[in-house]
Parts: structure tokens; C-alpha cells; sequence
């Protein structure tokens, strides 16, 4: 790790995976547009769709933005640095080009070190310089939690010197940054909660002092939001716990399935298992199998914060088994795990008809 060589690259307009404590992202130099087409293009992400500038603790905010409003100020005091970004109205000399051409921009201080580290490094290269990174992953998939994901995710990038990674260890939250758009606020339209992540919408009302809007369609387009996202190369699809027994019957002849599940649903579904069904087991997974189709049974943790944090490694690790098909147990409707449905959704949706 180079933190002096990743700064001098991003100055030169060269493309940076860093560490964060969401996932790791693609930088580039926020205020040069050449370098962020080559986000896009690296990415194979559609034009229109903004990134997020990343900010060192100690940078000026008001560089980046027309207007400071009041609740933004609220929010960077109680969760900055973290995993929150803020959606506010762009100053005119930013280039649109981290936008997708809106008159908004997406703002975030991460609290990795080794990412404060690069941010500052940059900063002291050129006063108020900012990183525009959406995650380090070919656009729609899933997103990386380590060096070794962006580096399988980009080898020709690598290979031929267009793109540096810096090693920071795995993320520690595991799951992208909550979005709440504040660029309205001069319309009268409060905060609005465009993407949720760590951060929970009752953290945020209970330091708003009001439960921040659902989007509506006049909401700008931000990071992660598009139906199809986050998805494993595997077809993925959502099971309710009282399903399991139908799913049993219809795995097609000669396939293997695995099926995420709460340790204690899927004993359950051990009780349920068709007679002629053998119980394989291995390692920290089950198997139930007819010796024609199989389905392997591997447990998650009940525990939202815990489960983020293992869900895109594990996507990644299950891709390379063979699978025929990832099912993955319905997660409870609270708050608490509103992002994980929000990802695993969107996953879903990317292999719906």
C-alpha cells in the first residue's frame, strides 16, 4: 500500500480502488472529468447514473455545494465521518460529470483510515480535491468487501496499469452508504431517504426530529437505486420460510441449489425433507439430496449488522460453487433490516422475466 503513489495518480487523472467502511470504491479525480469517464467506462455504467464525491474530515463542504442547509448540518455533525451520503445542490464550477448531468451532488466523509488516509493525501496535492467512487465492481454486480474482489473484478485494468488498488483489509459494514437527498429543502420538501444502508432511517429522524420521506418522482437519481442491482452472476431469488417445502419438490432434476437461511428455519426444514431425501453433511452447510438434484443449506446470522457484513462475500464465494441457483430466506419487514432488503431485492429483480 502506497498512499503517496494513489494520491499522485488520482492528481494525474489515473483511476484508485480504495478501501472504505462500506465496500471499496473506484476513484477518480471528482473535478476531472476525463477521469471520471473513465469510472464510467471501466464500470460499464450508464451516463446519467452520479457518483459520489469522498471528502476528507477536515475539507470545506461549501466548495462542493451551492447551499449548506440546516439539517445537513445536523446530520454531517452526528454521522460524519461514516457511512452517510448527502445529496445537496451543486456549486456551479463542479463538473456535472459526477452528477449524471443533475444540479445535485452526492457528498460523503468515509471513517476507514486508510481511505481518510488517500482522501488527505490527495487534499494536500490540491486544495478541496474530492474522490469521485461509486463501488469497485463491474456496474450491476455485486459489490467488493476487499482488495482481492476489485482485483478478480477489474484483471485487465490491473494487468495493463489503468487502475491502482490500495490495501485496506475487509470493509467493516459491508453494505453501501445511506443516501438522503437535502437538495430540495429551499422547495420545502424535507429529507428524503433515496437509499437505505448502516445508518437507519429511525437514526435519522431521531436527529432530524421527523422520519425523512420515501423517494418520490421528482427525486434525483442517486447510486443503487435502479430495480436491477447487486446481483451475483447466479440467478438469485427470494423464498419465504413457508415455501421451504415447496421448494424441496422443485429443484430441477440433476441441479444444485443452496438456500440462505436463519439457522432456525432451516432446522425446521430438515423436519420437512420429503422421506427419500438423504442430509448430507459438510463443513457448516447441509445438504439434502435425492442423488438427482441437490440443495445445500448454508446459515446466516439473525443479526441485521452481522449479516451485511458477510452478505456480498458470501454472494461472491457461492458464485463459484457450481450453483445452478441462490435462494435466500425472506428477510423480516423492520427498519432494521430495510437495507438488506433494499440490496437482496434489487438482486432478485435482476433475474425476474
Amino acid at each position: 500500500m502506497c498512499i503517496a503513489k494513489a494520491a499522485e495518480l488520482l492528481l494525474k487523472g489515473e483511476l484508485v480502488a480504495f478501501p472504505t467502511e462500506t465496500v471499496y470504491g473506484l476513484g477518480a479525480d471528482a473535478e476531472n472529468p476525463e477521469a471520471v469517464a473513465k469510472i464510467y467506462q471501466a464500470k460499464g455504467r450508464p451516463q446519467n447514473h452520479p457518483v459520489i464525491v469522498h471528502l476528507p474530515p477536515d475539507a470545506d463542504i461549501s466548495y462542493w455545494v451551492s447551499h449548506v442547509p440546516e439539517e445537513a448540518k445536523l446530520l454531517i455533525q452526528h454521522f460524519w465521518p461514516g457511512p452517510l451520503t448527502l445529496i445537496l445542490p451543486r456549486a456551479k464550477h463542479i463538473p456535472d460529470a459526477v452528477s449524471g448531468g443533475q444540479p445535485s451532488i452526492g457528498l460523503r466523509c468515509p471513517s476507514h483510515p486508510v481511505a481518510q488516509q488517500l482522501l488527505r493525501a490527495f487534499a494536500q496535492l490540491r486544495p478541496n480535491a474530492g474522490v469521485a467512487a461509486p463501488s469497485a465492481n463491474k456496474f450491476g454486480q455485486v459489490s467488493p468487501t476487499s482488495a482481492a474482489h476489485v482485483e478478480s473484478e477489474f484483471p485487465g485494468e490491473i494487468q495493463h496499469h489503468q487502475l491502482y488498488v490500495v490495501e485496506g483489509g475487509d470493509a467493516d459494514i459491508g453494505i453501501e452508504s445511506t443516501i438522503v437527498d437535502l437538495s430540495r429543502i429551499a422547495e420545502g420538501i424535507g429529507a428524503v431517504l433515496l437509499r437505505p444502508g448502516h445508518i437507519t432511517r429511525q437514526q435519522l429522524a431521531d436527529v432530524l426530529g421527523y422520519m425523512p420521506a420515501s423517494p418520490d418522482k421528482a427525486a434525483p437519481r442517486v447510486s443503487g437505486t435502479l430495480k436491477a442491482h447487486y446481483a451475483p452472476h447466479t440467478p438469485l431469488q427470494m423464498v419465504q420460510k413457508e415455501d421451504y417445502k415447496g421448494l424441496l419438490t422443485h429443484i430441477p432434476k440433476n441441479e444444485k441449489w443452496v438456500l440462505m437461511g436463519f439457522p432456525q428455519d432451516l432446522l425446521k426444514l430438515q423436519e420437512l425433507a420429503i422421506s427419500h431425501l438423504s442430509v448430507v453433511s459438510h463443513q457448516n452447510t447441509l445438504s439434502l439430496s435425492d442423488k438427482q438434484s441437490t440443495i445445500d443449506l448454508y446459515p446466516v446470522s439473525d443479526d441485521p449488522t452481522v449479516y451485511a457484513k458477510s452478505i456480498y462475500a458470501l454472494l461472491r464465494q457461492l458464485d463459484t460453487q457450481g450453483y445452478q441457483r441462490i435462494c435466500v430466506q425472506a428477510l423480516p419487514q423492520d427498519l432494521d433490516w430495510e437495507a438488506l432488503n433494499d440490496r437482496l431485492q434489487r438482486a432478485a429483480a435482476a433475474f425476474e422475466s
